[in-house]
């Protein structure tokens, strides 16, 4: 028999995948209840309303998008994490081209519904954007904050066009180009001064 956790866990995992692939009001708890494999009426014992599922789909994003950045910065300079963001961005280029960003396709659907859940969801993208510019301030670049919401901008913008044109390949060389321009990045740090004895 399946712990209560394994079902909420299938629960989160099911409405992630549908929502996804779906949107938020094109998925229904029967949808994720069916995908899932946990019977309906289940489904109310962990989550009270659509709302409620839709918040742990948020903290689940949320909580994998902090794993892939700490994944990022690990052992890593700042341009080597930048470019590993680029790298793990595009990891499921197939996925990106038929669903398109899971994390700004929820902001977006929840946008237009004018959820609650908007100012939630919409810390996903502001994580990302911060931590673009703390790689860019730890190059030594004053104007840092502007350069993490440009890059996030491009990465994103990239990542629309190619879902919404399908064209995969024209995503990647857009991504490979952005990797090229981080290369091309100069270290702008100043160096410690030498101690004196």
């Amino acid at each position: 028999m399946a712990r209560t956790s394994d079902k909420r866990e299938r629960l989160i995992e099911a409405a992630k995948t549908l929502i996804h692939r779906k949107g938020i009001h094109s998925t229904t708890l029967a949808d994720i209840a069916s995908e899932s494999k946990v019977p309906l009426g289940n489904v109310y014992y962990y989550f009270k309303t659509k709302d409620d599922i839709c918040q742990a789909v948020i903290d689940e994003r949320k909580k994998e998008l902090t794993g892939l950045l700490d994944l990022c910065c690990k052992k890593a300079d700042p341009k080597t994490a930048l470019k590993k963001l680029l790298k793990f961005t595009t990891k499921e280029t197939k996925e990106l081209d038929e669903c398109g960003c899971p994390y700004t396709g929820l902001l977006l659907d929840l946008d237009r519904s004018h959820s609650r859940l908007v100012n939630s969801a919409d810390e996903c993208i502001r994580v990302l954007i911060d931590w673009a510019g703390d790689q860019f301030r730890a190059l030594g670049y004053g104007n840092a904050t502007e350069m993490g919401f440009e890059f996030i901008a491009r990465v994103q913008g990239t990542i629309l066009l190619g879902h919404v044109l399908h064209d995969t390949a024209r995503m990647r060389k857009q991504i490979a180009e952005l990797g090229n321009w981080v290369d091309g990045l100069k270290d702008r740090r100043v160096p410690e001064a030498a101690t004196i004895n």
